[in-house]
């Protein structure tokens, strides 16, 4: 059975996500969660807490454990693009773009 969980309006922009997503995509769901919480940067957080409310959703519902999960599909599309402008060069207005992303993971039973 598959089990998911997603996130919208991620404040990360989605091209910094996903080669961490890349990363743990086809993984047993324990050794996915165990990466994230020891890869050193703030980009993994989001991905932690939707990968565990995935679990949490599994448990819940079937009551399987972590160990017996694989990440099935990770997905983290393009959210809406927040445009803004800052002082650029020779009294020009730079336009700056703040990517926002939504995140989803599918979680699959191996028993």
């Amino acid at each position: 059975m598959e089990f998911v969980a997603k996130a919208r309006y991620v404040d990360y922009s989605p091209y910094k996500l996903r080669p961490v997503v890349d990363v743990i995509r086809g993984k047993n769901a324990l050794a996915a969660i165990n990466w994230l919480a020891t890869y050193k940067t703030q980009r993994s957080e989001p991905i932690k807490k939707v990968l565990a409310s995935a679990i949490a959703n599994a448990k819940s519902l079937e009551n399987v454990s972590a160990k017996d999960l694989i990440v099935q599909e990770v997905r983290v599309d393009q959210g809406p693009i927040h445009k803004y402008f800052k002082p650029g060069a020779q009294g020009r207005a730079s336009m700056q773009r703040k990517r926002f992303c939504h995140i989803c993971i599918k979680l699959k039973s191996i028993a």
